[in-house]
């Protein structure tokens, strides 16, 4: 269901901060994007991901975050799944710019109108994830843009990490020089 506000009541905002129900809010150019939780299937790929990808990140000398705002202003943010940021890129409210985002699809959620945004931001890579067949898309950052890159063998690669990608029998095959992981 989509609900669009003209302006939103200041006691149900108050009330969604002080449950804890804001966190993966959105502001898109001054428009509050009130996103729902993730459900069951969503956290536990992003988990999963997060606990192979985390390490090689660092690695690369990546700080991993999970629903951690990405900043292009105070009334312009995004929250992804997972990003993997420089430490140029952390700031107090978030992170300010990613080398790599990871968005797990939900049914109805904004991830591709997300694409330009992340651009703007210097997103290098976007990694999204579909739970059911756990299906893979990446898209680069090439002359200011997030295109999608297409599989090779049908492998992809992610540069950010060193890893490839490929999907087989609803598995997600990761594998890295001294590694691989099944998610």
């Amino acid at each position: 269901m989509k609900v669009v506000m003209l302006e939103a009541p200041q006691a149900m905002l108050e009330e969604r901060r002080r449950l804890g129900l804001d966190h993966r809010d959105e502001m898109w150019d001054g428009v509050l994007h009130v996103v729902p939780p993730a459900g069951g299937p969503h956290q536990r790929l992003s988990t999963r991901l997060t606990m192979t990808l985390g390490p090689l990140a660092e690695r690369h000398g990546l700080v991993p975050h999970m629903e951690t705002g990405l900043f292009r202003a105070a009334t312009d943010y995004r929250v992804p799944d997972q990003s993997y940021c420089r430490p140029e890129h952390l700031s107090e409210r978030g992170t300010e710019g990613a080398e790599l985002v990871v968005e797990v699809r939900s049914a109805g959620d904004e991830t591709y109108d997300k694409i330009d945004f992340y651009a703007a931001a210097g997103v290098r890579e976007l990694l999204v994830v579909h739970p059911g067949d756990r299906r893979a898309e990446v898209f680069r950052s090439v002359g200011g843009r997030l295109l999608p890159v297409q599989a090779t063998g049908g492998v992809l690669g992610l540069e950010t990490l060193e890893v490839e990608l490929r999907t087989g029998a609803g598995v997600l095959h990761l594998t890295w020089d001294d590694g691989s992981a099944e998610i």
